[in-house]
C-alpha cells in the first residue's frame, strides 16, 4: 500500500505568502501526521513563469490550441526557452528551500521512504500557484515512485455506486483536427486490451450529450483543439470545424456520466488547466490535462506511453510520471515536453487500475433473449409514451420552428409548375423609375406617374382583360382630369389599401378616393414570426378606426371578377368558411398542421406556391407603353401592375423561396401566387393545403414510433440499425414530401423524433436486458503492444 501525502495552501498571495499544511498518511486512511508552516513572499515568481511561457509559446510548434497555420521551430528560439525554463526552475526550488517553509520539507523526509510509491495532491484554488512546474521541485525528484496532482481545496464523493462493465468503456471524442493528426491517437485507443471504445468524430454537440447520456462510461478521452481563457478559470474545446464549447455547456451531461461511473477524463490537447477547473466543480474523480499548448507529437507520444502502462497494470499515477519522464527523449525539438502532462484529482477518490475499471467476473451469460410477446407489449408500451411525450412538446410549440423549417425545405424542392396563363404582370422596375424621372414625370407618393398610369389603363382597355389589379398605394387624389375619369370608369378596375391593426399601432393606408369601394382590396400580408409569408388571408372584417373599407382580399376581389364570367360568385359556408363554385377553402385554426398557436382571425389558408421563379408572363411597364401589343396576352385575363424595383422603398417579402433580402418575392408576385392559387383551385382542381385532424396526425406519429420499436426490435448490430435507421427516415421524407405535393402538410419532425426516440429507447431496453455489448461506434478488443 503507498502514501498519500497532501500539500495544501491557503489564502494568500505571492505578494504576501502562503500559509501551507503538509498531512501524510497511509492510502484509504485517515492522515497519521500534518504540520503547518508557510511559503514566503515571491512577488517575482509568476513574472519568471510568464518569461518562461513567452519563450515556450513562441517556438510555433505544431500546437492542438487552434487551427492555426504550422509555424517553422527556430532553433535559437528552442535555446530561449531552455534558458527560461532553467531560471525558472532555479528560482522555484530557492523559493520552496526557504526558512519558514523547512518544516513542512523536513517532515517529508522523515515520514517518507524513497522505495515508496507516493501520491501528491496539491490544493489551492490559486490559479497561479497551480501552474507552476511543481513536479520539478528537488524534493520530488528524490522519489522516483512519487508523483503530484493539482485538486481545489472544494471537493465531494460521488456517492452513488458504480456499475462495473466487462470491458473499459471509453467514449473518444475527435474534435477539430485542422493541422494535427489524430490518426494515431484513433489507433493507440484501438489497441487497449480490454476496452469498447466508441468514437465521436466532429462531432454536433447533440450527438455529444446524448452519448455522455447514454451509456456508463468509463474513460472520457478528447483529442483535438482546445483552450483556456486568459485567467485559466474556464477552458474550450472545438468539436469541429464550426462549434466549440465550454464545460459549462456539457455540465449536464457530464454530471449525468460522472453520476453513472465515470473515472478518467483525459484531454490530449492544450491548455487543460481551465477545461480542468470547470471539470473539478463537477466532481469527478481523476484528470489527465496539457498545462499549455501541447505540440502534435508530443500529444501523440505521451497517449502511447500512458496507455501501455496504464493497460499493461501500472498505477494511474505511476503511469502519467513514466509517460511524462519518457517525453524527455523529445526535448532536443520540443523543449520542456515533460512540463506538460498534470493529473488534476479529487481527493475523495482513489485512482482506480485498469483492471478496477472493468468487472474481472466471467459468468455464464444466461439466454436472456425476450419473447415475441413481451418485446411486443415493451415496444407497443414504449412507442405509446414516446408519442404522447413527441406530441406533448409539439402542442407546447417545441417544435414548430424545425416543423416550418423542414415544411419549407420541402416546398422549395416541389417540380416547378408552369406558368398561370390566366395572369399577366406589368412590373415597375428601378429602370422604369428612372425613366418616368428622365421625362419629368411627377411620382409624388406612388411608384408610376399620372400620366403613365393613364396611359396603361387605356392601352389595357382597348384589349378587354377580365380584371386590373393596381397594387400601388394612391391615398390621394388624382390630379389630371383624365386620369380621374378613367380610374371612375373603369369598372373592372382594383385598387387597395391597407387596414390598421390597433395591437402594434399599424393606422393603415386609404383607398384611391377614385375607385368605389365595391372595387376596393386591401393587400395586408400575414407573416410567421420569422416574417415569412405562408398563409393567405382572405377576408377579415377591419377595426372600425381602419382607414381601410375593404373586408376581402386584393387577390380575392381580382380572382372573383375573373369567375364571375363562368357564373361564379363569392358565398359562404355555415361554418364561415369561403365557397367559390364547389370549392371550399377552410380557415385555418389556431392549431393548423406545425402551427400551434397562430393568429387565425379572419378567413385564412395556407398559401401553396406555385412556383420559386415565375408565377406568369411579366412586361416592364416601359416596354409594355412604347411597344406593341399581341391582344391574345390581355384579352380575358387578369392584369396586375406592382412594383418590383429594389432602390426606392423595395416592396419585398421573405417567403419559402428565400427570406434573405436578395431572395425576397415583390409583393406583387406575392399577390399573383394567392390569385393564381384560387383561380387554380376553382377551375383546374389544384389542391389547396390542408392538415389532418389532430387524433390522425397523433396516430400518423405513433405509427412512426412502432416502426422504430421494429426495428429496435430486430437487435441489428449499430451500424446496420444506422443504416435501417437513416433508410427508414428517407422513406419517412419522401411520404411526407409526396404528401405534400398532393395538398396535404403533414407531420414530418415529430414523426421522425418519435421513430429516433423509439429506437433508442428500445436499443438501450434490449441492451439491459440481454447484456449484449453494443458500442455507438466501432468495437475495438486487441492487446495493447503485442
Amino acid at each position: 500500500m503507498g502514501k498519500l501525502v497532501v500539500l495544501k495552501f491557503g489564502e494568500g498571495s505571492f505578494e504576501q505568502g502562503f500559509a501551507a499544511t503538509l498531512q501524510i498518511g497511509e492510502e484509504h486512511e485517515r492522515a497519521a501526521t500534518e504540520i503547518t508552516g508557510k511559503l514566503p513572499s515571491f512577488p517575482e515568481m509568476p513574472l519568471y513563469y510568464s518569461h518562461w511561457q513567452s519563450s515556450y509559446r513562441q517556438i510555433g510548434n505544431r500546437y492542438r490550441l487552434h487551427a492555426d497555420q504550422i509555424q517553422v521551430t527556430n532553433v535559437s528560439m528552442i535555446q530561449d526557452c531552455e534558458n527560461t525554463s532553467h531560471i525558472l526552475r532555479a528560482r522555484f526550488n530557492t523559493w520552496l528551500r526557504a526558512e519558514e517553509f523547512r518544516p513542512l520539507r523536513e517532515k517529508w523526509l522523515e515520514r517518507l521512504s524513497s522505495t515508496e510509491e507516493v501520491r501528491v495532491i496539491l490544493q489551492t484554488e490559486n490559479s497561479q500557484l497551480q501552474l507552476l512546474p511543481w513536479h520539478l521541485w528537488d524534493l520530488l525528484e528524490r522519489y522516483p515512485k512519487a508523483e503530484i496532482a493539482l485538486s481545489s481545496p472544494s471537493y465531494d464523493r460521488i456517492s452513488k455506486p458504480r456499475t462495473l462493465n466487462q470491458l473499459v468503456n471509453i467514449l473518444a471524442i475527435v474534435g477539430n483536427s485542422q493541422g494535427i493528426d489524430t490518426q494515431a491517437d484513433q489507433a493507440l485507443l484501438q489497441q487497449c486490451s480490454n476496452a469498447d471504445v466508441s468514437f465521436l468524430v466532429e462531432p454536433q454537440r447533440k450527438e455529444l450529450t446524448d452519448h455522455l447520456w447514454g451509456k456508463n462510461w468509463d474513460i472520457l478521452f478528447f483529442a483535438g483543439h482546445s483552450s483556456s481563457n486568459g485567467n485559466g478559470e474556464s477552458g474550450r474545446i472545438y468539436l469541429n470545424k464550426t462549434d466549440s464549447l465550454t464545460i459549462g455547456e456539457l455540465k449536464y451531461a457530464l454530471k449525468k456520466a460522472i453520476e453513472n461511473g465515470l473515472q478518467l477524463a483525459i484531454f490530449n490537447s492544450c491548455d487543460g488547466l481551465g477545461l480542468a477547473r470547470e471539470l473539478a466543480d463537477l466532481q469527478i474523480p481523476q484528470m489527465i490535462v496539457m498545462r499549455e499548448p501541447v505540440p502534435d507529437q508530443v500529444a501523440k507520444e505521451f497517449l502511447k506511453y500512458f496507455l501501455q502502462a496504464f493497460a499493461g497494470g501500472e498505477s494511474l499515477y505511476q503511469a502519467v510520471r513514466q509517460a511524462r519522464e519518457r517525453l524527455q527523449g523529445l526535448e532536443d525539438r520540443f523543449p520542456c515536453a515533460t512540463w506538460l502532462p498534470v493529473i488534476c484529482q479529487n481527493p475523495a477518490q482513489t485512482p482506480p487500475t485498469w483492471d478496477e475499471l472493468r468487472s474481472t467476473k466471467t459468468e455464464d451469460t444466461p439466454n436472456l433473449t425476450l419473447s415475441s410477446r413481451r418485446r411486443f407489449q415493451t415496444t407497443l408500451l414504449s412507442s405509446l409514451a414516446i408519442t404522447a411525450l413527441v406530441c406533448g412538446v409539439r402542442l407546447l410549440g417545441f417544435v414548430e420552428n424545425p416543423e416550418i423549417q423542414a415544411y419549407d425545405q420541402m416546398m422549395r424542392s416541389r417540380p416547378a409548375e408552369e406558368l398561370d396563363p390566366r395572369l399577366l404582370v406589368i412590373t415597375i422596375d428601378d429602370d422604369d423609375l428612372a425613366i418616368q424621372r428622365q421625362n419629368n414625370e411627377s411620382l409624388i407618393g406612388a411608384s408610376i406617374s399620372e400620366k403613365s398610369l393613364n396611359k396603361v389603363l387605356e392601352k389595357l382597355n382597348q384589349y378587354q382583360p377580365r380584371a386590373i389589379g393596381l397594387d400601388i398605394y394612391r391615398d390621394f387624389k388624382a390630379k389630371q382630369p383624365d386620369l380621374i375619369t378613367r380610374l371612375q370608369q373603369t369598372q373592372n378596375l382594383v385598387g387597395v389599401c391597407k387596414g390598421s391593426d390597433g395591437t402594434v399601432n399599424i393606422k393603415g393606408i386609404k383607398p384611391p378616393p377614385e375607385i368605389s369601394p365595391g372595387n376596393l382590396g386591401f393587400s395586408d400580408f400575414i407573416h410567421d414570426p420569422d416574417g415569412v409569408i405562408r398563409r393567405h388571408l382572405l377576408f377579415m372584417n377591419q377595426e372600425a378606426t381602419s382607414l381601410c373599407p375593404a373586408p376581402f382580399a386584393f387577390s380575392l376581389q381580382l380572382a372573383s371578377l375573373y369567375l364571375r364570367h363562368s357564373g361564379i360568385q363569392p358565398k359562404f359556408t355555415p361554418e364561415g368558411n369561403l365557397q367559390l363554385g364547389k370549392t371550399i377553402f377552410p380557415n385555418l385554426k389556431s392549431r393548423t398542421g406545425g402551427y400551434q398557436n397562430i393568429d387565425a382571425n379572419g378567413g385564412q389558408v395556407l398559401l401553396n406556391y406555385r412556383s420559386s421563379k415565375q408565377i406568369a408572363e411579366q412586361v416592364k411597364l416601359t416596354q409594355f407603353l412604347s411597344t406593341p401589343v399581341n391582344p391574345k396576352a390581355i384579352k380575358d385575363r387578369i392584369v396586375l401592375i406592382g412594383v418590383v424595383a429594389k432602390g426606392d422603398s423595395p416592396d419585398t417579402w421573405p417567403t419559402p423561396y428565400g427570406a434573405p433580402l436578395d431572395e425576397q418575392m415583390p409583393g406583387v408576385l406575392v399577390q399573383a401566387h394567392m390569385i393564381s392559387q384560387i383561380l387554380a383551385a376553382v377551375q383546374d382542381g389544384r389542391p389547396l393545403l390542408r392538415v389532418w385532424s389532430l387524433w390522425v396526425e397523433v396516430v400518423w406519429i405513433w405509427g412512426w414510433s412502432l416502426v422504430g420499436g421494429v426495428l429496435a426490435w430486430r437487435k441489428l448490430s449499430f451500424p446496420w440499425l444506422a443504416l435501417a435507421v437513416s433508410i427508414t427516415s428517407s422513406v419517412l421524407y419522401i411520404v411526407c414530401f409526396g404528401l405534400l405535393i398532393s395538398g396535404a402538410w403533414v407531420p414530418f419532425i415529430p414523426s421522425a423524433l418519435s421513430l429516433l426516440a423509439t429506437v433508442g429507447l428500445m436499443s438501450i431496453y434490449n441492451n439491459s436486458k440481454t447484456k449484449v455489448r453494443v458500442g455507438s461506434g466501432e468495437r475495438f478488443s486487441y492487446k495493447i503492444f503485442g
